[in-house]
């Protein structure tokens, strides 16, 4: 359907709420959002910002990634969910591991990851991570191999920096039972900063793999941070390249400590609010519930947050 078809059809159900998905992204339903086919309009989750569209009534967000003096940079009133606005499947079950070298790791030494898209790289993070592996001795740094120009390039650029070519090592896309299989061989997952890994960072905190951030300003660069403390990790946040730098260098060079951070997010994947999804859905039940009354009642949308319910709702 075309957007004023979709959103006659849309209308012609009486929708109440309606949820983007994509926002400006591919397949996005903005063109039929547009005519305002139903009287509350959401964003969510599939572009991590404000669409600027006027007729958007709400995005949902959490504290972490919209905090109340950002507000004025969206267009859209804000629905915090408590604790993160990402959804996750708590009963995911994830497979055993494969041997190191079944995946191309050496047999020994520290790995640090970064699963992100590599146009997500920028220099001055891979210069901390050339640093990072200069200063680690028998450390590996594995990506994800985007496309074959994108690992020449990254190739090229850490032999630049000194850095011997076998010291990085590429992940090709994998189906997602393998890929999350295979991430549990990691020790240190190295977010990148303007964009963060959003879904990747999740999974490898589902995979036990503790996931270090520089929280930055913006949605995309603080989405690392939220997931991090609905796990109770916010220790693994960094607001400064040079912290984000010296607190990886410090996990990677104290091995009891790194254990120790290990096994507490192996503890917090049971008990902390990520991978709780009915609690999940309950919070987000209630701010729908919220959106929906406030129609009723004949408000204009307003900003709020979602009560927290107990763990195990």
């Amino acid at each position: 359907m075309g957007g004023r078809e979709s959103a006659q059809y849309i209308r012609d159900k009486e929708i109440d709420i309606l949820i983007d998905l994509a926002g400006h992204t591919a397949h996005s339903g903005l063109n039929a959002m547009a005519f305002k086919p139903a009287p509350i309009q959401v964003t969510w989750l599939g572009f991590p910002g404000s669409t600027g569209a006027p007729f958007m009534d709400y995005i949902l967000a959490d504290p972490t990634v919209i905090p109340a003096e950002h507000e004025p940079f969206y267009l859209e009133k804000v629905a915090r969910l408590p604790d993160t606005y990402q959804p996750n499947d708590g009963d995911l079950q994830v497979a055993a591991s494969p041997s190191r070298e079944d995946v191309g790791l050496p047999a020994s030494g520290l790995v640090f990851c970064c699963f992100n898209n590599t146009f997500k790289i920028t220099p001055e993070v891979f210069d901390i991570w050339m640093r990072l592996l200069g200063q680690v001795e028998g450390s590996v740094l594995w990506l994800f191999e985007g496309n074959a120009t994108a690992k020449a390039n990254l190739i090229k650029e850490a032999v630049a920096r000194g850095i011997s070519p076998d010291r990085l090592v590429f992940a090709p896309l994998a189906d997602y039972a393998t890929y999350l299989a295979r991430t549990q061989l990691a020790d240190l997952f190295l977010d990148n900063n303007y964009w963060n890994g959003h879904s990747t960072a999740s999974d490898a905190l589902r995979c036990g793999v503790p996931v270090i951030t520089c929280q930055g300003t913006s949605f995309a660069s603080r989405v690392a941070s939220s997931l991090l403390h609905a796990i109770g990790m916010p220790e693994l946040i960094t607001t400064s390249l040079e912290d984000y730098e010296t607190l990886a260098l410090r996990l990677a060079r104290d091995p009891a400590l790194l254990a120790a951070t290990k096994d507490k997010l192996a503890r917090n994947r049971f008990t902390a609010p990520l991978f709780d999804t009915a609690r999940f859905t309950r919070h987000l039940e209630a701010a729908y519930v919220t959106m929906h009354e406030r129609a009723q009642r004949g408000e204009r949308p307003a900003s709020f947050t979602v009560t927290a319910l107990p763990p195990g709702i």
